[in-house]
C-alpha cells in the first residue's frame, strides 16, 4: 500500500461520519443554515480530526498492534515503523489550518470545548499521559472523541442548552462509554501480552460486556425525557444493547469472539446514524 493510502487507513474512513455527524447535527440544528463554518467544521471532523485521534493511536501501539489478529484492515492500520513520523506530520498539518480558523470564528466557551476535545485525542494515546491505559477514564476519554464534537457544534452556533439537550448528549456520552468498553474486550488478550490495561484487561471481559449492555440501556431511558420524537430514539439503544447479549458470559481467554459483535456494532451504526437522520428531519419539519 501506498504511504497516502497507509496514513488513510490509519484515520479509520469507516468510522469518519461518527465524529463529522454530531458536529454538524449540532451546528445546522441551531442556525439552520449551511455556511463556510459549518462546511469547514464538518471537513475537520470527518477527516483530519480522525486521522489525529486513530493515527496517533496507530502509531504509540504499535507493539501491541503487531500482536492483535485483527488490526491491519478497517478496524486499524498495523503502521510500519517508517511511516510514524510521517503519520504524526500529517496529522499536525491537516489538523492545524482548521484549528485556526475554527478558534478565529470562535467564543471564548468554544475555544474552551475544543481544546477539551482536542486534548482528548491526544490524550488517549500519547506518551506519559496514555488516558487509553487508565481504566475507566479510558471509556471516558472514548466517548468525549464523539461527544464534543457535538458540544462544540452546539456552542459555536450558540445553541440554548435545556434539560432535553442535556439528556440527549448524556445519552450520547453513555453510547459512546459503552461502545468503547465492549469494543475493548476483543482486545484482551493483546493488550495483556502488550502490557496495556484498559476497562476490560481490569474488571474482564465478562463484566466489562455487562457493564456495557446497561450503559446502553440507561443510555435509551434518557432519551424517554426528551422532546418529541427524541423518545422514539431510544429504541434506537436496543439493537446495541441486544447486540452485546451473545458474549454475556464470555471468558477472557476466549475475549476475541467478540470482534464478531464489535463488526456487527460497525454495521449497526450506519443504520442508526440513518434513523437519527430521519428522526432530525422530522424535528426540523415540526419545530419550523
Amino acid at each position: 500500500m501506498s504511504k497516502l493510502g497507509q496514513v488513510i487507513l490509519s484515520s479509520r474512513p469507516l468510522s469518519w461520519v461518527n465524529t463529522a455527524f454530531p458536529f454538524a447535527a449540532g451546528y445546522l440544528l441551531t442556525t439552520r443554515e449551511i455556511d463556510l463554518t459549518f462546511v469547514l467544521g464538518t471537513l475537520y471532523f470527518l477527516v483530519p480530526y480522525n486521522l489525529a485521534m486513530y493515527g496517533i493511536n496507530d502509531v504509540f501501539d504499535y507493539e501491541s498492534d503487531m500482536r492483535n489478529p485483527r488490526k491491519g484492515g478497517v478496524e486499524g492500520a498495523v503502521l510500519s515503523r517508517s511511516m510514524h513520523r510521517i503519520t504524526l506530520v500529517s496529522a499536525a498539518v491537516t489538523n492545524i489550518p482548521f484549528l485556526v480558523y475554527l478558534v478565529i470564528v470562535g467564543s471564548p466557551l468554544s475555544w474552551l470545548v475544543l481544546a477539551v476535545s482536542v486534548f482528548a485525542v491526544i490524550a488517549y494515546s500519547a506518551p506519559k499521559l496514555r488516558f487509553k491505559e487508565r481504566p475507566f477514564v479510558d471509556s471516558l476519554t472514548s466517548s468525549t472523541h464523539f461527544v464534543s464534537p457535538a458540544v462544540y457544534g452546539l456552542v459555536l452556533a450558540g445553541a440554548v442548552f435545556t434539560p432535553g439537550l442535556w439528556a440527549i448528549l448524556a445519552a450520547f456520552f453513555l453510547w459512546g462509554i459503552a461502545s468503547h468498553a465492549f469494543g475493548a474486550v476483543q482486545d484482551i488478550v493483546a493488550d495483556r501480552e502488550g502490557g496495556i490495561a484498559s476497562i476490560a484487561t481490569v474488571i474482564g471481559g465478562r463484566q466489562t460486556v455487562r457493564f456495557a449492555f446497561f450503559a446502553y440501556v440507561l443510555g435509551g431511558i434518557l432519551m424517554l425525557f426528551t422532546g418529541w420524537p427524541g423518545p422514539l430514539a431510544a429504541l434506537l439503544a436496543l439493537p446495541y444493547a441486544f447486540s452485546v447479549l451473545p458474549f454475556w458470559s464470555i471468558s477472557d481467554a476466549d475475549a476475541e469472539r467478540a470482534n464478531a459483535g464489535w463488526k456487527r456494532f460497525l454495521y449497526l451504526n450506519f443504520a442508526t446514524g440513518f434513523l437519527v437522520t430521519m428522526l432530525l428531519i422530522w424535528y426540523v419539519l415540526i419545530s419550523a
